[in-house]
């Protein structure tokens, strides 16, 4: 069986999920102060770019390219597909 490529990029995304779910558990009711506001915001934007790079591997992989050229994109950028 081969290994994961990826493994590393999803243990990351997985170690900022549980942290990110640590944070809102922990709060249930309550609200956050201004520092946990901002670490939970700073984990959504990370988790973001980390979701990206993992689509763009994905896809890259799946077309026949190098994976290895995907980057990691700025939160600017990664945030701005939102809008």
């Amino acid at each position: 069986m081969s290994q994961d490529p990826d493994a590393t990029l999803r243990h990351q995304i997985n170690e900022l999920v549980e942290e990110e779910h640590r944070l809102e558990r922990t709060h249930v009711g309550t609200a956050l102060d201004g520092d946990e506001k901002a670490r939970l915001d700073a984990l959504g934007v990370e988790l973001d770019r980390l979701w990206d790079l993992l689509r763009q591997r994905e896809a890259r992989r799946s077309a026949g390219l190098p994976v290895g050229e995907a980057e990691e994109r700025s939160a600017k950028v990664v945030e701005g597909y939102q809008q």
